[in-house]
C-alpha cells in the first residue's frame, strides 16, 4: 500500500511539472476589465535556447554608445574670432610678452585641451541584433515579466485615468512598463491615454530592441504584436 501511495505521489509531481512547463510557453491575455480572457503562445519552441550573456552585453554597449551625440566642442585660439594684431609692444611695458588677444589666458580667448567633435558609434551585425532580441525576450519570459493585452483595449476612451485604473487592478502601477504596440498605429486612443503616465513607455513592435526590453520591469504586448513577433522569428529561423 505504501509503495502504491509513493508511486501516486511521484506521478502527480511529474504531471504538475509537465503542466508548469507547458504554461511557461503561454502569456496571459487581459481584457478591458482586467481579467484573463485567454492565453497566447509567444516564442514557442525557443525557450530552450541557450542565452549568450556576452552577446547581450555587447549589444547594450553598442546601443548606448550609439546614443551619444559626440557634439561637445570648444574652440581653440585658432578658431576664436578676433583681432590677430599684437596687443601691445614687445618691450618697455613691464608686462609679459603677448601676441594677439585670442590667447587662452584672456576672457573670450581659445580653450586649451577642450572637447572636440567625436564619433562614438559602434557596429553590430543583423544576426547578432536578432539573437540579442530573442535572448532578451526569453529572459523576460522566464521571469514571467511579459503579459498581453487584447486588441479591444486599443479602442478605449482616450483618458489616462482608465489606463491607470487598469494597471492598478493588475498590480502594475507605478512599475516601469513597456507597451509594445502593433505596427503602423497613428495616435490611437490607448496611445493618447497612456503616453502621459510616469515610467510608462510605448513603442511599435517594429522598433523594439533588447535594451528597451531589459530596461523595463514589465512588458505588455498587444495580441497583434505577439503574432508579428512569432512570425518574425519563425521566418528568420527557417531561412537561417
Amino acid at each position: 500500500m505504501e509503495k502504491k501511495e509513493k508511486t501516486k505521489k511521484i506521478t502527480k509531481s511529474r504531471s504538475s511539472t509537465k503542466l508548469k512547463k507547458i504554461n511557461s510557453f503561454a502569456v496571459p491575455v487581459y481584457g478591458v476589465d482586467g481579467e484573463v480572457k485567454k492565453q497566447t503562445a509567444l516564442l514557442e519552441g525557443f525557450l530552450e535556447t541557450k542565452i549568450n550573456p556576452k552577446l547581450l552585453a555587447q549589444y547594450i554597449r553598442v546601443y548606448l554608445a550609439n546614443q551619444r551625440q559626440g557634439t561637445a566642442s570648444a574652440k581653440t585660439r585658432a578658431e576664436v574670432s578676433g583681432s590677430t594684431r599684437k596687443i601691445y609692444r614687445q618691450k618697455g611695458t613691464g608686462k609679459a610678452r603677448h601676441g594677439d588677444i585670442k590667447a587662452p589666458i584672456f576672457v573670450g580667448g581659445g580653450v586649451v585641451g577642450g572637447p572636440s567633435m567625436r564619433d562614438y558609434s559602434l557596429k553590430i551585425n543583423k544576426k547578432q541584433k536578432r539573437k540579442a532580441l530573442l535572448y532578451s525576450l526569453i529572459l523576460q519570459l522566464k521571469e514571467k515579466n511579459i503579459l498581453s493585452f487584447s486588441s479591444e483595449i486599443l479602442n478605449i476612451e482616450a483618458k489616462t485615468k482608465q489606463v491607470v485604473n487598469l494597471l492598478s487592478k493588475l498590480g502594475l502601477f507605478p512599475m516601469k512598463i513597456l507597451f509594445i504596440l502593433p505596427k503602423k498605429l497613428n495616435k490611437d486612443n490607448f496611445t493618447l491615454a497612456a503616453r502621459n503616465i510616469p515610467k510608462v513607455n510605448l513603442v511599435s513592435v517594429e522598433n523594439i530592441n533588447p535594451y528597451l526590453i531589459l530596461a523595463h520591469k514589465k512588458i505588455i504586448i498587444f495580441e497583434e504584436a505577439v503574432d508579428f513577433l512569432n512570425k518574425l522569428f519563425v521566418k528568420k529561423d527557417k531561412n537561417s
